[in-house]
């Protein structure tokens, strides 16, 4: 990855000079990261189902790390809106690089806003600084019989059972992990994300990301101290809240849709993204799953349209093209919700049980 390292040098501003947390700095910095360091090694990082190193210091020397977390900790506390497209950026130029580094900040608001202090005073600044870099596992989250629960001991719990989809092993050192009690809680806590006797990871194989070190975790009474606890939360009340907070997904998607556009040329795709963008902005909790299913499905039809444009030379596995057909693919699926998934096969024509209303394309 040499041919990235020089850009950094030349190309990439130090957030000093920058006002922390000020929007258009930061996202003029994601841009020019994209366009120097991350879209000229987006191939070699598929290609070699390898993040190097190097691209997630970057982003913590850029602070992208912190952008989540509040300022007195080092974090950049940059509003919504601006850390979704921020993603957006990033996800165009390398949807592997960004798809492990999106998996950091669930933990940085975790810790910001937890009442356990020790917890946030030991480990907030190293976290917003990226010298601790976290993946998080959401088994105690999904619907369904608990695929990991929580056993309450003397002084913390012990996890025991499968966490089937963790990105970034390898990559990180932190593990914001769900598993569910007797009660329906799901208790959050902190684990050091390393392979022993009752922590094990199996790799997975996937169409696209295969850089993003995706695994399924398995717990075997695996003791969980008290002072690693972020929170415990009824299930019922996170997936209240879990509903409105569906945004920071979708600009995955229109990160990829982004990058077909711009190598397709203007055109009326770019219309259709501005609409996808806006439903994302200003949707609610009622509104988002129609946002995201229309995001995605942009995402595969302009993979699909770049594609045809570029003819047969697409289909070569050197090509730009066939890489975000998976990446797009890949999509339709990452961060669903049975909601999500009913827009998306309404709009696909697909036979979904309980179909919701048509969402409306984007126009």
């Amino acid at each position: 990855m040499g041919h990235a390292l020089g850009a950094w040098e030349v190309r990439v501003d130090d957030p000093a000079h920058d006002a922390a947390g000020d929007s258009s700095a930061v996202l003029g910095r994601a841009r020019r990261l994209a366009a120097d360091v991350l879209v000229p090694a987006a191939m070699a990082v598929d290609s070699s189902h390898q993040i190097p190193p190097a691209h997630l210091d970057l982003l913590a020397a850029q602070g992208f790390y912190g952008m989540a977390g509040p300022r007195e900790y080092g974090g950049l506390d940059v509003e919504f809106r601006t850390a979704c497209r921020v993603i957006e950026v990033l996800a165009g130029g390398c949807l592997s690089t960004t798809f492990v580094w999106t998996q950091h900040h669930g933990a940085v608001r975790a810790v910001a806003g937890t009442t356990n202090g020790p917890l946030r005073q030991k480990w907030l600044e190293p976290l917003c600084a990226g010298r601790r870099r976290a993946g998080v596992a959401l088994a105690g989250t999904l619907p369904g019989p608990p695929l990991l629960r929580a056993r309450p001991v003397a002084d913390g719990y012990v996890f025991d059972g499968v966490s089937p989809w963790v990105t970034g092993w390898g990559h990180i050192d932190t593990l914001h992990t769900a598993a569910r009690d007797e009660q329906d809680n799901i208790v959050w806590a902190l684990l050091d994300a390393q392979p022993g006797v009752t922590l094990s990871a199996e790799p997975l194989h996937m169409v696209a990301v295969m850089a993003s070190s995706t695994v399924r975790a398995r717990f075997s009474g695996h003791f969980v101290p008290a002072e690693r606890v972020t929170g415990v939360v009824a299930l019922s009340e996170w997936r209240s809240r879990d509903a409105g907070g569906l945004r920071s997904n979708g600009s995955l998607a229109l990160g990829i849709a982004a990058r077909c556009c711009e190598l397709i040329g203007l055109g009326p795709m770019d219309e259709e993204l501005a609409s996808c963008r806006a439903a994302l902005d200003d949707g609610t909790s009622e509104t988002m799953p129609a946002a995201r299913a229309a995001a995605s499905e942009l995402a595969m039809r302009a993979a699909a349209a770049l594609v045809v444009h570029q003819g047969a030379v697409a289909v070569l596995n050197d090509q730009h093209a066939q890489r975000l057909a998976r990446e797009a693919l890949f999509l339709l699926v990452f961060g669903s919700r049975p909601t999500i998934k009913a827009y998306l096969g309404s709009l696909l024509g697909a036979p979904v049980a309980d179909r919701p209303p048509p969402a409306p394309r984007a126009s």
